[in-house]
Protein backbone atom coordinates (compact mmCIF):
# COMPACT_ATOMS: atom_id res chain seq x y z
CA UNK A 1 0.00 0.00 0.00
CA UNK A 2 2.53 2.40 0.75
CA UNK A 3 4.12 2.02 -2.40
CA UNK A 4 1.09 3.09 -4.14
CA UNK A 5 0.87 5.76 -2.20
CA UNK A 6 4.27 6.86 -3.18
CA UNK A 7 3.43 6.68 -6.59
CA UNK A 8 0.75 8.98 -6.92
CA UNK A 9 3.17 11.62 -5.74
CA UNK A 10 5.69 10.67 -8.34
CA UNK A 11 5.68 11.80 -11.53
CA UNK A 12 8.62 10.29 -13.94
CA UNK A 13 9.92 12.38 -17.26
CA UNK A 14 11.47 10.77 -19.85
CA UNK A 15 13.31 11.97 -23.43
CA UNK A 16 14.39 9.72 -26.04
CA UNK A 17 15.88 9.85 -29.76
CA UNK A 18 13.91 7.39 -31.55
CA UNK A 19 16.81 6.97 -34.60
CA UNK A 20 15.13 7.11 -38.25
CA UNK A 21 11.45 6.15 -36.68
CA UNK A 22 10.24 5.32 -40.15
CA UNK A 23 7.32 2.76 -41.34
CA UNK A 24 7.62 0.79 -44.05
CA UNK A 25 7.58 0.86 -47.25
CA UNK A 26 8.25 4.73 -46.98
CA UNK A 27 11.97 5.38 -46.64
CA UNK A 28 14.18 8.13 -44.63
CA UNK A 29 16.86 9.67 -46.46
CA UNK A 30 17.32 7.98 -49.28
CA UNK A 31 15.84 5.32 -51.33
CA UNK A 32 17.43 2.23 -49.78
CA UNK A 33 17.08 2.67 -46.21
CA UNK A 34 13.98 1.05 -45.65
CA UNK A 35 12.82 -1.20 -42.97
CA UNK A 36 11.81 -4.53 -43.60
CA UNK A 37 8.56 -6.14 -41.62
CA UNK A 38 10.59 -7.40 -38.87
CA UNK A 39 12.89 -4.96 -38.50
CA UNK A 40 10.28 -2.28 -38.10
CA UNK A 41 8.21 -4.80 -35.56
CA UNK A 42 11.57 -5.17 -33.87
CA UNK A 43 12.02 -1.42 -33.62
CA UNK A 44 8.38 -1.04 -32.55
CA UNK A 45 8.57 -4.02 -29.49
CA UNK A 46 11.66 -1.79 -28.32
CA UNK A 47 10.40 1.13 -27.49
CA UNK A 48 6.77 -0.23 -26.47
CA UNK A 49 8.91 -2.52 -23.69
CA UNK A 50 10.99 0.54 -22.84
CA UNK A 51 7.71 2.39 -22.09
CA UNK A 52 5.85 -0.51 -20.08
CA UNK A 53 9.53 -1.60 -18.36
CA UNK A 54 10.18 2.41 -17.17
CA UNK A 55 6.92 3.78 -17.24
CA UNK A 56 7.73 7.62 -17.80
CA UNK A 57 4.55 9.77 -17.25
CA UNK A 58 5.64 12.24 -20.02
CA UNK A 59 8.30 11.73 -22.94
CA UNK A 60 9.84 13.42 -25.54
CA UNK A 61 10.88 11.94 -28.80
CA UNK A 62 13.14 12.77 -31.53
CA UNK A 63 13.73 11.80 -34.96
CA UNK A 64 9.93 11.14 -35.96
CA UNK A 65 9.11 10.28 -39.68
CA UNK A 66 6.11 8.58 -39.18
CA UNK A 67 3.56 10.36 -36.86
CA UNK A 68 0.64 8.30 -37.52
CA UNK A 69 2.19 5.21 -36.37
CA UNK A 70 3.81 6.75 -33.18
CA UNK A 71 0.65 8.31 -32.01
CA UNK A 72 -0.61 5.14 -32.29
CA UNK A 73 1.99 3.12 -30.42
CA UNK A 74 1.81 5.33 -27.39
CA UNK A 75 -2.32 5.22 -27.15
CA UNK A 76 -2.19 1.05 -27.35
CA UNK A 77 0.99 1.31 -24.60
CA UNK A 78 -1.12 3.75 -22.43
CA UNK A 79 -0.43 7.60 -23.51
CA UNK A 80 -3.72 9.19 -24.31
CA UNK A 81 -2.48 12.82 -24.99
CA UNK A 82 0.02 13.37 -27.84
CA UNK A 83 1.83 16.20 -29.42
CA UNK A 84 3.20 17.14 -32.54
CA UNK A 85 3.83 20.63 -34.75
CA UNK A 86 5.64 19.80 -37.66
CA UNK A 87 6.12 17.43 -40.25
CA UNK A 88 8.62 15.62 -42.36
CA UNK A 89 9.63 16.90 -45.35
CA UNK A 90 8.88 14.20 -48.72
CA UNK A 91 10.25 13.86 -51.97
CA UNK A 92 9.26 11.14 -54.21
CA UNK A 93 6.22 10.29 -52.36
CA UNK A 94 7.91 7.89 -50.05
CA UNK A 95 11.47 9.72 -49.36
CA UNK A 96 11.46 11.13 -45.96
CA UNK A 97 14.00 13.85 -44.64
CA UNK A 98 13.93 16.76 -41.86
CA UNK A 99 12.18 14.43 -38.82
CA UNK A 100 10.82 15.95 -36.33
CA UNK A 101 9.83 15.74 -32.23
CA UNK A 102 7.14 14.67 -30.31
CA UNK A 103 5.39 14.29 -26.75
CA UNK A 104 3.37 11.64 -25.54
CA UNK A 105 1.60 12.16 -22.17
CA UNK A 106 -0.52 10.14 -19.70
CA UNK A 107 -1.51 13.64 -18.30
CA UNK A 108 -3.96 15.89 -20.05
CA UNK A 109 -2.08 18.15 -22.65
CA UNK A 110 -3.92 21.38 -22.07
CA UNK A 111 -2.10 23.72 -25.53
CA UNK A 112 0.72 23.18 -27.82
CA UNK A 113 2.57 24.81 -30.10
CA UNK A 114 5.74 24.99 -31.81
CA UNK A 115 8.44 27.70 -30.52
CA UNK A 116 9.47 30.12 -32.89
CA UNK A 117 12.59 32.60 -32.73
CA UNK A 118 12.19 36.18 -31.88
CA UNK A 119 12.87 37.81 -34.96
CA UNK A 120 14.51 40.88 -33.58
CA UNK A 121 16.93 39.12 -31.17
CA UNK A 122 17.88 36.93 -33.72
CA UNK A 123 19.22 40.22 -35.85
CA UNK A 124 20.60 41.47 -32.72
CA UNK A 125 22.59 38.21 -32.07
CA UNK A 126 24.02 38.82 -35.80
CA UNK A 127 21.44 36.11 -37.88
CA UNK A 128 18.77 36.65 -40.24
CA UNK A 129 15.46 38.17 -39.38
CA UNK A 130 13.95 34.82 -40.68
CA UNK A 131 16.17 32.60 -38.74
CA UNK A 132 14.32 28.99 -37.79
CA UNK A 133 15.40 25.97 -35.81
CA UNK A 134 16.48 23.30 -37.76
CA UNK A 135 13.51 20.94 -36.07
CA UNK A 136 10.93 23.29 -34.62
CA UNK A 137 10.86 22.93 -31.09
CA UNK A 138 7.45 21.78 -29.34
CA UNK A 139 5.84 23.30 -26.07
CA UNK A 140 3.22 21.67 -24.27
CA UNK A 141 1.45 22.86 -21.15
CA UNK A 142 0.47 19.68 -19.31
CA UNK A 143 -1.78 19.64 -16.30
CA UNK A 144 0.44 17.35 -13.85
CA UNK A 145 -1.06 15.86 -10.87
CA UNK A 146 -0.60 17.48 -7.64
CA UNK A 147 1.67 19.99 -9.40
CA UNK A 148 -1.06 21.74 -12.05
CA UNK A 149 0.50 23.41 -15.00
CA UNK A 150 3.91 22.47 -16.22
CA UNK A 151 5.38 23.67 -19.81
CA UNK A 152 7.18 21.08 -20.94
CA UNK A 153 9.45 21.77 -24.06
CA UNK A 154 10.82 18.89 -26.42
CA UNK A 155 13.88 19.97 -28.61
CA UNK A 156 16.36 18.03 -31.04
CA UNK A 157 19.41 20.86 -31.51
CA UNK A 158 21.19 21.65 -34.82
CA UNK A 159 23.64 17.99 -35.01
CA UNK A 160 27.60 18.37 -35.37
CA UNK A 161 27.35 18.22 -39.13
CA UNK A 162 28.62 20.95 -40.93
CA UNK A 163 26.61 23.41 -43.11
CA UNK A 164 28.00 22.95 -45.94
CA UNK A 165 30.04 19.83 -47.03
CA UNK A 166 33.85 19.96 -46.90
CA UNK A 167 33.74 19.23 -50.96
CA UNK A 168 31.67 22.28 -51.63
CA UNK A 169 33.60 25.16 -49.61
CA UNK A 170 37.10 23.50 -51.61
CA UNK A 171 35.38 24.46 -54.68
CA UNK A 172 33.54 27.23 -53.59
CA UNK A 173 37.07 28.70 -52.47
CA UNK A 174 39.14 27.12 -55.84
CA UNK A 175 41.13 25.53 -53.71
CA UNK A 176 43.65 22.60 -55.19
CA UNK A 177 43.87 19.33 -54.16
CA UNK A 178 47.49 19.59 -52.66
CA UNK A 179 46.49 22.55 -50.12
CA UNK A 180 45.89 19.79 -47.69
CA UNK A 181 46.06 22.54 -45.11
CA UNK A 182 43.22 24.57 -46.00
CA UNK A 183 41.29 21.56 -46.61
CA UNK A 184 41.56 20.88 -42.90
CA UNK A 185 40.97 24.30 -42.51
CA UNK A 186 37.58 24.08 -44.05
CA UNK A 187 36.58 21.23 -42.20
CA UNK A 188 36.68 23.10 -39.10
CA UNK A 189 34.63 25.84 -40.36
CA UNK A 190 32.44 23.39 -41.58
CA UNK A 191 31.77 22.14 -38.06
CA UNK A 192 31.63 25.49 -36.30
CA UNK A 193 29.17 26.18 -38.99
CA UNK A 194 26.45 23.65 -37.42
CA UNK A 195 27.94 25.11 -33.29
CA UNK A 196 26.74 28.73 -34.38
CA UNK A 197 23.64 27.21 -35.57
CA UNK A 198 23.27 24.93 -32.28
CA UNK A 199 24.26 27.75 -30.40
CA UNK A 200 21.72 30.55 -31.56
CA UNK A 201 18.94 27.48 -31.63
CA UNK A 202 19.73 27.44 -27.78
CA UNK A 203 19.63 30.89 -27.29
CA UNK A 204 16.73 31.77 -28.71
CA UNK A 205 14.88 29.43 -27.26
CA UNK A 206 16.14 29.88 -23.96
CA UNK A 207 14.38 33.48 -24.30
CA UNK A 208 11.00 32.51 -25.76
CA UNK A 209 11.20 30.04 -22.73
CA UNK A 210 11.60 33.15 -20.39
CA UNK A 211 8.55 34.93 -22.43
CA UNK A 212 6.56 32.13 -21.58
CA UNK A 213 7.31 32.20 -17.76
CA UNK A 214 6.72 36.10 -17.87
CA UNK A 215 3.35 35.21 -18.82
CA UNK A 216 2.11 32.25 -16.88
CA UNK A 217 4.91 31.40 -14.51
CA UNK A 218 4.60 27.98 -14.86
CA UNK A 219 7.35 25.16 -14.10
CA UNK A 220 9.63 24.14 -16.63
CA UNK A 221 10.91 21.19 -18.10
CA UNK A 222 13.03 21.07 -21.38
CA UNK A 223 14.11 17.72 -22.29
CA UNK A 224 15.44 16.38 -25.66
CA UNK A 225 18.89 15.50 -27.76
CA UNK A 226 21.29 18.75 -27.66
CA UNK A 227 24.03 17.01 -29.86
CA UNK A 228 26.37 18.68 -27.93
CA UNK A 229 27.80 19.10 -24.14
CA UNK A 230 25.77 21.32 -21.90
CA UNK A 231 28.76 21.96 -19.36
CA UNK A 232 30.88 24.22 -21.99
CA UNK A 233 30.62 25.08 -25.74
CA UNK A 234 27.83 26.80 -27.22
CA UNK A 235 25.25 25.22 -25.24
CA UNK A 236 26.42 26.14 -21.77
CA UNK A 237 24.59 29.66 -21.24
CA UNK A 238 21.27 27.16 -21.69
CA UNK A 239 21.98 26.75 -17.70
CA UNK A 240 24.34 30.00 -17.07
CA UNK A 241 24.63 31.45 -13.88
CA UNK A 242 26.86 33.94 -14.03
CA UNK A 243 25.48 37.81 -14.76
CA UNK A 244 26.26 40.95 -15.01
CA UNK A 245 22.31 42.03 -14.14
CA UNK A 246 22.57 43.51 -10.34
CA UNK A 247 21.11 46.90 -10.26
CA UNK A 248 17.15 45.98 -8.87
CA UNK A 249 17.25 42.26 -9.09
CA UNK A 250 17.27 39.81 -6.78
CA UNK A 251 18.81 36.15 -6.54
CA UNK A 252 15.10 35.28 -6.12
CA UNK A 253 14.16 36.99 -9.34
CA UNK A 254 17.19 35.19 -10.97
CA UNK A 255 16.65 32.04 -9.88
CA UNK A 256 12.98 32.32 -11.51
CA UNK A 257 14.35 32.38 -15.15
CA UNK A 258 17.16 29.94 -14.65
CA UNK A 259 17.24 26.15 -16.14
CA UNK A 260 19.21 23.42 -13.75
CA UNK A 261 20.56 20.16 -15.35
CA UNK A 262 18.01 17.27 -13.70
CA UNK A 263 21.04 15.31 -13.40
CA UNK A 264 23.43 17.78 -11.34
CA UNK A 265 20.24 19.13 -8.84
CA UNK A 266 20.01 14.48 -8.79
CA UNK A 267 23.36 14.69 -7.34
CA UNK A 268 23.10 17.39 -4.72
CA UNK A 269 19.79 15.70 -3.70
CA UNK A 270 19.40 13.72 -0.45
CA UNK A 271 18.35 10.90 -2.90
CA UNK A 272 21.99 10.32 -4.57
CA UNK A 273 23.56 7.93 -1.97
CA UNK A 274 27.27 8.51 -3.15
CA UNK A 275 29.20 10.04 -6.77
CA UNK A 276 29.39 8.32 -9.67
CA UNK A 277 30.29 9.39 -13.09
CA UNK A 278 27.55 9.83 -15.39
CA UNK A 279 26.88 7.89 -18.18
CA UNK A 280 27.11 8.47 -22.06
CA UNK A 281 23.58 8.81 -24.09
CA UNK A 282 25.63 8.12 -26.96
CA UNK A 283 28.62 6.45 -28.22
CA UNK A 284 31.01 7.59 -31.80
CA UNK A 285 33.65 4.41 -32.08
CA UNK A 286 34.55 4.04 -28.69
CA UNK A 287 33.65 7.43 -27.31
CA UNK A 288 31.32 8.26 -24.79
CA UNK A 289 28.89 11.48 -24.70
CA UNK A 290 26.38 13.22 -22.87
CA UNK A 291 24.36 14.32 -26.13
CA UNK A 292 20.71 14.02 -24.23
CA UNK A 293 19.65 16.04 -21.11
CA UNK A 294 16.79 17.13 -18.89
CA UNK A 295 16.84 20.73 -17.84
CA UNK A 296 14.50 21.44 -14.90
CA UNK A 297 13.12 25.24 -13.76
CA UNK A 298 13.86 26.52 -10.11
CA UNK A 299 10.57 24.83 -8.81
CA UNK A 300 12.11 21.72 -8.80
CA UNK A 301 15.29 22.43 -6.71
CA UNK A 302 14.98 22.28 -2.84
CA UNK A 303 17.31 25.09 -2.01
CA UNK A 304 14.61 27.20 -3.59
CA UNK A 305 11.74 28.36 -1.27
CA UNK A 306 9.32 27.74 -4.32
CA UNK A 307 10.31 24.56 -4.80
CA UNK A 308 7.51 22.22 -5.63
CA UNK A 309 9.07 18.77 -6.65
CA UNK A 310 12.48 17.24 -6.25
CA UNK A 311 14.87 14.81 -8.49
CA UNK A 312 14.30 11.46 -6.65
CA UNK A 313 15.76 9.35 -9.60
CA UNK A 314 17.89 9.79 -12.41
CA UNK A 315 18.20 7.31 -14.94
CA UNK A 316 19.75 6.43 -18.24
CA UNK A 317 19.21 3.18 -20.06
CA UNK A 318 22.00 2.15 -22.09
CA UNK A 319 21.86 -1.77 -21.75
CA UNK A 320 21.25 -2.04 -25.62
CA UNK A 321 24.40 0.42 -26.65
CA UNK A 322 26.60 -1.61 -24.08
CA UNK A 323 25.33 -5.01 -24.29
CA UNK A 324 23.31 -5.55 -27.02
CA UNK A 325 20.96 -8.42 -27.62
CA UNK A 326 20.35 -8.78 -31.92
CA UNK A 327 17.24 -10.11 -31.71
CA UNK A 328 16.03 -7.25 -29.19
CA UNK A 329 18.40 -4.43 -29.87
CA UNK A 330 19.83 -4.18 -33.59
CA UNK A 331 16.90 -1.83 -34.19
CA UNK A 332 16.56 0.06 -31.18
CA UNK A 333 17.97 3.54 -30.99
CA UNK A 334 21.50 5.07 -31.16
CA UNK A 335 20.56 6.74 -27.52
CA UNK A 336 20.08 6.08 -24.29
CA UNK A 337 16.92 7.33 -23.24
CA UNK A 338 16.85 9.36 -19.83
CA UNK A 339 14.39 9.35 -17.19
CA UNK A 340 14.20 11.33 -14.01
CA UNK A 341 11.16 10.65 -11.41
CA UNK A 342 10.35 13.65 -9.63
CA UNK A 343 9.03 13.45 -5.87
CA UNK A 344 5.98 16.34 -5.42
CA UNK A 345 6.64 17.70 -2.12
CA UNK A 346 3.69 17.65 0.04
Amino acid sequence: MSNLSESRYQLKVATLNLFNYMAPPDAYYDFVNIYTDPQWLQKQAWITQYLQQHTPDVIGFQEVFSIDALQRLVNDAGYPFFAVVDAPLVTDGFIYRSPVVALASKFPILAFKPVQPDPQLATMMGLQADFSFSRKPLMATIDMPNLGACDCYVVHFKSKRGQFDVEQGVDTLGVSTQQVGQHFAIEAAAKWSAAMVRGSEAMLLRYEIAKQRVKLSHPVILMGDFNDHLSDGVLASLVSSDTRLVSGLSQQGFNLYRLQDAYHLFERSQYCPIAVARQPTHYHLASGSVLDYILLSNEFDPHNDQCLAEVERYHTYDRHLLNPIYEQDSHSTDHAPVMITLKIRL
